[in-house]
């Protein structure tokens, strides 16, 4: 592919994205408005469902296409000259995974077709569930062009994924005894740096082979996300908070919490991590928040007299700081998985949320307050000029929160409105994004982390699939509590055990993979599926800190051009607090 027929693909794409993250948005606001006027939309909210799943494929060939499909990070660590083959390896061990995921589609498409089960307004499901072999198939090619910088390497790739693909094009014929090789394989070139969805799907496929079920189970299970009636609130969510974090929202509300807290010992660290902790629950808990505000607020800490280590462990770990507060994406997705009301989780998180924001705000305050940084003197009137010029940014929360918990708006509809106050707030308000290019680029940006995050919540779902007909929940629940009578213990076991999760898997893989494991437990011992929820996400949080996968981590050495080994130094003590916090909630449930 030559650079222009590159670009002019890549801006193809960027227009479907745009046209379809719009038609989500729309819909519902339309379903919205039309209820207070006694007017429906029949077919709209399935529609907006599996316009969802478009995005989630739009948004996946986005990803592969800029080399940015979730992937462990351990790669890194690797020593730079292993680093292009082992990336020929990883790609075409991934493109042929998804060219089998591409087969298994196109049975799947077979059965749709001949169903012809209706969705809304005339369009039958196969139309949608096309959209995944397709999908697969520019995940493949893009995974191949990406395997190297030249010819030679991609050919290289290419040549591998087609071995790879002859070698097992009758899966059923694997022999039992090589599954724990193929999994053993599958497992460490996911370690190498292969897209994490690859790893999930490449085990979902090989496991579900072996329990003889049919190899279209898998994205079967990735077409089901469609049946979640909330699954459209988190590209929304999303593109809401890459609306707010490209434009001049952090300024004004850097200015505001300055003005209320800067007056303190450490006002600054506590105003550092107040911000973060307000955009972080619209940004997914991604880091992103590390890579668009560490350049404006680690300069803003060194400048002021705060130690480098403290500033930069502060910066990284406030990047998923606000994880339980509303509308955090985690929390939705775990909501979906563990069939655990949103709204009460949200409700639930909030005083843990706040607890963990203390532990690492107090921390960053006294390191600031130590090294004799200057405070800000208070001056009612700075503060309530700052307050009116944020009053947009304020008024946000209220919106959204006002809409769902007074039960005026579903979550989904909230999303929409969150994405349209967010437009008129930035875009025609305050004009801080440019209607024509920002807000294009801000759908391309929050439509490929969301893509990169659903297509392994799809293949994780088959991954689920088959450890329920397994019947592996069961087995390991009958295994825990022969070997653990008390409810207290249980929950210093968990922790243990989700730190290791946190250390090794990204959230979102976690959720779909071990929350189906662990609920039937929690409800064993006699813990609320709340609870387990808080104890989860919190103990999630302290892996966006933990290596090997230590997302924060990473993204905070890319960011400040720092050794990783002396991010992860700077962030020890924050990630002590944490832990600490994180013990607090899981025994006091009283809590939230």
């Amino acid at each position: 592919m030559n650079s222009e027929g590159s670009a002019q693909s890549n801006l193809l794409e960027r227009w479907l994205i745009t046209l379809v993250l719009g038609a989500v948005c729309s819909l519902p606001l339309a379903e919205s408005a039309g209820r207070v006027f006694g007017i429906t939309l029949p077919g709209s909210i399935p529609l907006v469902q599996h316009l969802t799943l478009a995005v989630a494929i739009l948004g996946a060939a986005l990803a592969a296409a800029n080399g940015r499909l979730l992937a462990l990070s351990t790669s890194e660590l690797l020593p730079k000259r292993l680093s292009p083959p082992t990336r020929i390896l990883t790609s075409a061990a991934g493109a042929a995974i998804s060219v089998w995921l591409l087969a298994a589609s196109v049975d799947l498409v077979r059965v749709e077709k001949e169903a012809a089960n209706p969705v809304a307004w005339g369009i039958n499901t196969w139309v949608f569930v096309a959209l995944l072999p397709v999908g697969f198939a520019w995940i493949a090619g893009r995974l191949v062009w990406h395997s190297g910088a030249s010819w030679a390497g991609r050919l290289l790739a290419f040549a591998i994924m087609a071995v790879l693909l002859a070698a097992f094009h009758r899966p059923e014929a694997i022999p039992s005894a090589a599954l724990p090789v193929l999994l053993g394989a599958v497992g460490l070139a996911t370690l190498l740096g292969m897209p994490i969805f690859a790893g999930i799907g490449g085990a979902a496929l090989l496991l579900s082979v072996k329990e003889a079920m049919p190899a279209a189970s898998v994205p079967s299970e990735m077409y089901r996300l469609t049946a979640s009636p909330m699954l459209p609130s988190l590209p929304l969510f999303t593109f809401a908070g890459f609306i707010l974090s490209e434009s001049g929202a952090s300024r004004r509300l850097m200015r505001l919490f300055t003005a209320l807290v800067g007056w303190l010992p450490g006002g600054l660290a506590i105003m550092t991590v107040l911000l973060l902790a307000f955009f972080t629950p619209f940004t997914g808990a991604s880091g992103i928040t590390i890579l668009s505000m560490g350049g404006l607020l680690l300069p803003m800490l060194l400048k002021e007299g705060y130690p480098e280590p403290a500033s930069i462990g502060l910066v990284t770990v406030s990047g998923s700081i606000g994880l339980l507060f509303p509308p955090s994406l985690p929390v939705i997705l775990y909501g979906i998985a563990a069939q655990t009301p949103i709204d009460s989780l949200f409700v639930a998180g909030i005083v843990p949320g706040f607890i963990l924001v203390a532990s690492v705000a107090l921390w960053g305050a006294w390191k600031g307050w130590r090294s004799g940084a200057p405070r800000t003197p208070f001056h009612g009137k700075d503060l309530a000029s700052a307050a009116w010029e944020a009053k947009w940014e304020l008024l946000l929360p209220v919106v959204v929160l006002g809409g769902i918990f007074g039960g005026y708006t579903t979550l989904v509809e909230a999303s929409a409105i969150t994405v349209l106050y967010a437009f008129l707030a930035e875009c025609v308000l305050h004009r801080d994004l440019s209607v024509s290019a920002g807000v294009p680029r801000v759908a391309v940006e929050s439509a490929t982390l969301v893509g990169g995050f659903l297509v392994i919540l799809g293949v994780a779902m088959g991954f689920t699939n088959y450890l329920i007909q397994a019947e592996i929940p069961m087995q390991l629940l009958a295994w825990v509590r022969s070997h653990i009578h008390s409810p207290w213990v249980f929950l210093l076991a968990l922790n243990a055990f989700l730190l290791l999760v946190g250390a090794a898997m990204d959230i979102y893989s976690a959720i779909l993979v071990i929350v189906p494991l662990i609920t039937p437990l929690g409800a064993a011992y006699g813990i609320s599926p709340v609870h387990m929820g808080i104890v989860f996400l919190a103990n999630m949080e302290l892996g966006y800190l933990t290596p090997p996968m230590g997302e924060n981590l990473f993204l905070s050495a890319f960011r400040f051009r720092q050794p990783l080994a002396r991010i992860f130094a700077s962030a020890v003590p924050y990630w002590l607090m944490l832990a600490g916090a994180v013990l607090v909630i899981t025994y006091l449930p009283l809590l939230f």
